[in-house]
């Protein structure tokens, strides 16, 4: 595989347009910290970490739905930085994603977080994924 963060993406669509609950996600720590973004903000119900055995480990989350409309809470999720072509900002240069209301996922020298976040730290890095 040689996109990780875009196979976590593709994964969390294909659940979303399939009205699954859970997925379950082969784990990394670049994958936990996103996973940790999407609960912090909203977009995901719960998450857990397992390890199935010493060289394995998973992520599960449950997807957050809205129950009258049976809309999910993540809309879009869309890979910016690719392996072929990074995307690095600074903090004055940092994606508005939808005028403020999705967020955008950076990968920081201070760790995984959101564009509102950097910009408060003054800190850029590389733009990993829009969500909203």
């Amino acid at each position: 595989m040689t996109d990780p963060i875009a196979d976590y993406l593709t994964r969390l669509r294909n659940a979303i347009q399939a009205g699954h609950r859970v997925v379950e996600i082969p784990s990394s720590r670049i994958k936990q910290e996103i996973t940790k973004v999407l609960f912090d903000k909203g977009y995901i119900l719960n998450y857990k970490f397992e390890n199935v055995d010493e060289c394995r480990a998973t992520i599960k989350v449950a997807l957050k739905y809205d129950l009258a409309q049976k809309n999910n809470a993540i809309k879009n999720l869309k890979r910016v930085s690719r392996p072929g072509l990074r995307r690095y900002v600074g903090y004055r240069d940092l994606p508005r994603v939808l005028n403020g209301l999705g967020i955008a996922i950076l990968s920081t020298s201070r760790g995984i977080m959101t564009d509102k976040e950097a910009r408060e730290l003054k800190v850029g890095g590389e733009v990993l994924c829009y969500v909203y």
